[in-house]
């Protein structure tokens, strides 16, 4: 059975039980502080068992993209040297939400792991664990799990296949320190002895050596464990189970290593003919390898909308690539090298993940330009390599212990060394190498260090925020009903019943005026802050719209579907009262002639910049929006202005916008864009379409978008970009303003044209040509002082030669100059250097209040005296600092007033120099 017949296999199995098929969530995850990337199924599904979120299905399965290779999960070192690790890899996974529990979780895999009509494992080479016990905080012992224990034993599991492990370590799962967890039953296959790491020849379960593989790990969530460690039983037990897929592979495909399955194998093979090397060379095995698994995980990366960077997620890619590139550097591959590989990436796994093709583009100009910056910092990383170990012969030297047997005393310190692996990306037996040959050791156990401190930085950056489990109350609420959103049809709506009342305290029955609480109501015009779009605020009302009954300062979502309004009560409030619900129409209106015109501003970058646009972030608000989108380069000015025109001209046409309801397989079928960072609903979602008849597929914007939108595209106004920047490396930031504000930024923008072009007695069509006689006129005033200038600093040179003075046989000019800039202390230094010939200058002049120090020392004089050490010296006196050249050296100061001072020590300064 192939990897990809797998796949599809767990799939049908589960469908076939009634688990909705859920498409794999992006590697970067959703609003969730706590990850780095995506590194299990269950991530995309936290929310739902937090309580946090509802989905229209209690069952679902799914092959989920993972990557560990940063932070708390990090396999990148060990990937190619062991059988079984890999940066990026692919979970299969089957949940239950509340529905079936142990028993059902137990005899699905069972029945596909044994099963001749599905997987067909054979039971003796089978083993499975259970929870064994452990004590789970201060006086507190869960007992074995037994339940677990007994249903694989009734199901057909031999009793002696059968182990309960003690302890938290392995068979006990938890989401964090606090909220969901429960025991875990993991099923294990025996690869034989062959797959020994040690040799063993008849080793027993659970003997860690490598020969026993987990293959499968199902996750009972069965507490809730609260601050004090305290397990309460959940209502709703959940089911949470894993399987990866490049294990299985290897079982079914009867191969020791992941590596020698037909998911790596084409990889591997293709590596290996773009680098004319034999693949069968054991040598160059593990290069191989880890280049196969890191063109995986850099293409799927890439695709997901990460960019190479010196921090976060982008400087995990960054070392997954540039690992790769040294290993096909030691092969003698040629370059590019990584984006063919990921052409081979896309050619046996586009079927399972289409955006590939997609993104194909992108990912190859990422790779191509990481390549090329990889082979220059190599280039430097060599030659830092090169100066660090000729200081180290240096350091040697000087302290006066270079004898026969330096060579054990010279040394690179372990922080440069770590430097040059971790920055510059030479390889550690490239470092050793080099400074063997120079007869130079390096300080292995300070690299070591510095590798643990870089590591634990890395891991302290992605803390987060541990994300605790739905407030009670409103996941309560959600199990009953949610609340109805009025505000697609308008910005009031009456006769809306109060639910629940929250304040600080918990929930109560009743509030009085001038108190804040948090009000659910049945249904809303209040949009709730989603999407990037921000927030109504508003009020409630009786239903007559005559009586403020609260002020709505905003609303959120608890939990999915479930609006909580954030209020100031003007009146006494109740569980049950009937209310009107009236969002400030004139913020609405802003807020959704910002949107639309977003997702106009979204088409029109991807029409001219090109189709690899990725939005990266948004948000709208009722005074702008901003929209941060994927692109290698700043958005030049020409390119702007199409991007603009072209949204205008959109607004021009004043085309109805349509919104259409569906599931979300049709909706991208139909060509509507999704955002693989955003959560989206498998049935109902909001489909935004902005048409276009002449356009091939019949509209010129379609997304997937929950927000308020303009009916007609002429409501927007007018469309003006205020700004473009860089916010990441291969991430830019657009601003923009529509509508009234737009119009007055235009209005602004024209009143200081006119005021320009009367300033300069010209019309407003020539007002640039006038300038530009203007700057010409004023760079030939500036030639012209400057001439002057330094016709001036001639003359007062030719002066100041009258107090040249002498000591110990060299002429030099101390003297403070009166009205003269940095730039004229110096033509005045050119000058007379060429009038002294030979000697040393000092001037002093005062420059918008603080000192101007500069020191020239002519050639025939630089072996005795150095020009920035006698500035240096002249600087403290005057409270400042500076140095330079040996020739030249400038300084400044804060102390006008011991200018004097510091001229007059310039004798015996030069006296004790000499």
């Amino acid at each position: 059975m192939t990897g990809n017949e797998i796949r599809k296999t767990f799939l049908k199995f589960f469908e076939e039980r009634g688990h909705r098929i859920v498409r794999s969530s992006s590697l970067v995850p959703t609003n969730d502080p706590t990850l780095l990337f995506t590194n299990a199924g269950m991530n995309q599904f936290k929310d739902v068992f937090l309580g946090l979120e509802q989905r229209d299905y209690n069952r679902a399965t799914t092959c989920q993209k993972c990557v560990r290779a940063g932070g708390k999960h990090n396999d990148l070192e060990n990937v190619g040297f062991t059988n079984r690790h890999h940066t990026f890899f692919e979970m299969l996974g089957n949940f239950s939400f509340g529905d079936y529990f142990k028993k059902d979780a137990v005899a699905f895999a069972w029945e596909l792991i044994t099963s001749p009509k599905w997987f067909g494992i054979p039971l003796e080479k089978l083993y499975f664990t259970v929870f064994g016990g452990a004590e789970i905080g201060k006086g507190t012992k869960l007992p074995p799990d037994h339940e677990a224990r007994d249903l694989w034993e009734k199901i057909g599991a031999p009793k002696d296949r059968v182990l309960e492990i003690p302890g938290l370590k392995e068979n006990f799962w938890a989401m964090g320190d606090t909220g969901p967890c429960g025991p875990c039953s993991e099923i294990h296959y025996d690869m034989s002895a062959i797959a020994s790491d040690q040799g063993h020849a008849d080793c027993k379960f659970p003997c860690d050596c490598g020969r026993y593989v987990e293959i499968w790990n199902l996750v009972f969530m069965q507490f809730n464990r609260d601050a004090s460690g305290k397990l309460d039983p959940l209502p709703k037990p959940s089911v949470d189970t894993g399987a990866g897929l490049e294990r299985i592979a290897a079982v079914l495909q009867r191969k020791i290593s992941n590596f020698d399955t037909d998911l790596f194998q084409p990889l591997i093979r293709e590596a290996a003919r773009l680098a004319n090397v034999d693949q069968s060379d054991s040598k160059i095995q593990p290069s191989l390898r880890i280049i196969a698994d890191h063109s995986r995980a850099a293409t799927f990366l890439i695709s997901d909308g990460v960019i190479p960077s010196n921090e976060g997620r982008g400087y995990v890619l960054r070392k997954i690539i540039r690992r790769a590139l040294r290993h096909a550097h030691m092969l003698n591959a040629p370059t590019p090298f990584l984006s063919p590989m990921s052409a081979a990436v896309r050619t046996e796994m586009k079927g399972a993940y289409p955006e590939l093709a997609e993104t194909a583009p992108r990912v190859t100009r990422v790779l191509d330009e990481e390549e090329r910056r990889f082979s220059h910092t190599i280039e430097v990383g060599l030659k830092k390599l090169e100066s660090f170990t000729a200081d180290a012969v240096l350091r040697t030297t000087d302290s006066g212990t270079f004898t026969a047997d330096a060579r054990l005393v010279k040394e690179v310190p372990g922080d440069q060394a770590f430097m040059l692996y971790d920055t510059f990306g030479l390889p550690r037996d490239f470092i050793e190498d080099v400074t063997r040959d120079a007869g130079v050791k390096v300080d292995w156990a300070g690299f070591d260090r510095a590798m643990e401190e870089q590591r634990t930085r890395a891991k302290a950056s992605w803390k987060g925020v541990h994300k605790e489990a739905a407030n009670p109350v409103y996941a309560k609420l959600g199990d009953t009903f949610h609340t109805e959103p009025d505000f697609y049809f308008g910005t009031s709506t009456s006769d809306c019943r109060v639910e629940a009342i929250v304040t600080k305290s918990g929930q109560v029955n009743e509030i009085k005026a001038g108190e804040e609480a948090e009000i659910v109501l049945d249904r809303t015009s209040i949009y709730s802050e989603s999407g990037g779009q921000v927030a109504d605020v508003g009020g409630f009302y009786d239903n007559s719209q005559s009586l403020q009954v609260a002020e709505v300062r905003g609303a959120y979502y608890p939990v999915s579907r479930l609006v909580a309004h954030r209020i100031l009560a003007k009146e006494d409030l109740r569980v049950g009262d009937r209310v009107a619900t009236v969002a400030d129409p004139q913020r609405r209106a802003r807020n959704m002639r910002n949107h639309t015109a977003t997702h106009l501003m979204n088409a029109a970058l991807r029409n001219i910049l090109g189709t690899h646009v990725k939005q990266q972030g948004s948000l709208v608000a009722p005074d702008h929006l901003r929209f941060d989108f994927s692109h290698f380069a700043p958005v030049d000015p020409a390119e702007l202005a199409e991007i603009e025109q072209q949204v205008n001209e959109e607004i021009l046409r004043n085309l109805d916008v349509a919104t259409d309801i569906m599931n979300i397989d049709d909706a991208l079928a139909s060509g509507a864009l999704a955002f693989f960072g955003d959560k989206y609903p498998e049935a109902n979602v909001r489909v935004v379409t902005i048409p276009d008849l002449s356009a091939p597929r019949g509209f010129y914007s379609k997304e997937l978008c929950g927000g308020t939108h303009v009916h007609r595209i002429g409501e927007i106004g007018i469309f003006k970009i205020v700004s473009e920047q860089s916010t990441a490396a291969g991430i830019r930031r657009i601003e923009a303003i529509s509508g009234d504000r737009a119009l007055a930024e235009y209005q602004r923008a024209l009143s200081t044209l006119r005021t320009a072009a009367a300033l300069l007695n010209t019309s407003e069509e020539e007002i640039s040509a006038a300038i530009e006689r203007q700057i010409e006129q004023i760079k030939l005033l500036e030639r012209q002082l400057d001439a002057l200038k330094r016709k001036a600093a001639g003359s007062q040179a030719q002066s100041l030669l009258d107090e040249v003075r002498e000591v110990k046989g060299v002429r030099f000019l101390a003297a403070k100059v009166a009205n003269s800039d940095r730039e004229g202390l110096r033509q005045m230094v050119d000058s007379l250097r060429q009038k002294l010939g030979s000697g040393v200058i000092v001037l002093a002049s005062t420059d918008d209040g603080k000192v101007a120090l500069i020191t020239a020392v002519t050639k025939d004089l630089i072996p005795k005296l150095h020009a920035g050490k006698i500035v240096q010296e002249l600087a403290k006196m005057v409270g400042g600092s500076g140095g330079g050249r040996p020739d030249l050296a400038e300084a400044g100061g804060k102390d006008t007033s011991a200018i004097e001072t510091a001229l007059g020590n310039v004798y015996p300064l030069l006296d004790r120099l000499l």
